[in-house]
């Protein structure tokens, strides 16, 4: 099953139901989100919700999306209250193009500290369980305000040095009245980062991230399979420049999903009731690291046919403004 949040022809908002080829719209849901805490509030699960609403309309997906009408799957009335977080070096082959940027002359004990979080995740990032494994590298991304809808632009600040995809899996996460997080399902995720000025010193790590992401159009009710094969492209003028498989689910990652989301959710303030969580899983395919560098005008893809629509994001850059930002004394 999977779930989309669209605009209708007259403007109204809805959530689309899509199970197999045909999709239609869910009966007195505006947003995923509120469908969520109504399932929460009943005891049941999402897709039991979606169920027990019965079936309205049919809608045409591809329609809508390329008339712009698809939205993110889930957000929130303040965006605020929605967080863009991620996690790195979690998939097998991750290490090696990290590692790469930060590259010095090694040891055995001398390995650069992308090797030693990643050695970290192998020996413990899949914990037994009821234990608790390796902290993961963790990294915040901004909120709702840098929540970019599919088929929208994902515009590059002035000053950035570089402007790549990362084809990620996200998680999609709810917290309830009582502080529990429930996991709504999975997206597809551009996890855009500006990989130059993390190249050049790996303490910018935190600037690097600080951009905007795009996830969906659709959301993966229940797990993740085990095993996720889907393509990452850029296409420029209408031509394919550049294209890769990528891997995830946790045959293909040195952590395990319930590792991860421990050492998110274990921070008080990640378990506000009401708040939206979009995690991202992170990736061991970028462009950059085959010396790829992006421009205006080029259109990057996530595809995977697990999770029905392809993500597709235009690449802008605001213009560039050398004078410094100016605080006001009050």
């Amino acid at each position: 099953m999977h779930l989309s949040q669209l605009k209708l022809p007259d403007g109204s908002r809805a959530v689309a139901c899509r199970e197999g080829d045909a999709a239609h719209i869910v009966p007195g849901a505006k947003t995923s989100r509120d469908l969520a805490l109504a399932a929460i509030a009943a005891g049941r699960s999402l897709a039991a919700e979606v169920t027990q609403r019965g079936q309205g309309d049919a809608v045409d997906l591809h329609t809508a999306l390329s008339e712009g009408r698809i939205l993110l799957p889930v957000d929130h009335p303040d965006p605020a209250h929605l967080h863009l977080t991620g996690t790195g070096l979690t998939h097998l082959g991750s290490a090696a193009t990290r590692d790469a940027m930060h590259q010095k002359e090694q040891t055995a004990e001398d390995l650069t500290d992308s090797m030693k979080m990643f050695r970290m995740g192998l020996e413990g990032g899949k914990p037994q369980p009821g234990e608790i494994g390796a902290q993961p590298e963790w990294f915040y991304k901004g909120n709702g305000f840098a929540a970019v809808a599919p088929g929208a632009a994902l515009r590059s600040p002035g000053f950035a040095l570089d402007a790549g995809e990362e084809p990620e899996i996200a998680g999609i996460y709810l917290i309830a009245d009582d502080g529990l997080p429930f996991r709504m399902g999975f997206a597809l995720g551009n996890e855009f980062s500006d990989h130059v000025t993390e190249r050049g010193n790996y303490l910018w790590l935190a600037h690097s991230k600080l951009r905007p992401a795009s996830f969906g159009p659709e959301l993966l009710i229940g797990e993740l399979p085990d095993h996720v094969e889907g393509h990452s492209r850029l296409y420029r003028d209408g031509a394919t420049i550049w294209e890769k498989p990528f891997l995830s689910g946790e045959a293909n990652m040195s952590h395990s999903l319930a590792n991860l989301e421990h050492h998110h959710f274990k921070y008080d303030q990640f378990r506000q009731p009401g708040d939206v969580h979009v995690h991202f899983f992170g990736t061991a395919t970028l462009s950059f690291a085959d010396g790829v560098s992006t421009r205006p005008g080029d259109e990057f893809e996530i595809a995977c046919p697990a999770f029905g629509l392809p993500l597709r994001n235009v690449l802008t850059q605001q213009n560039h403004d050398p004078a410094p930002v100016a605080v006001a004394t009050l």
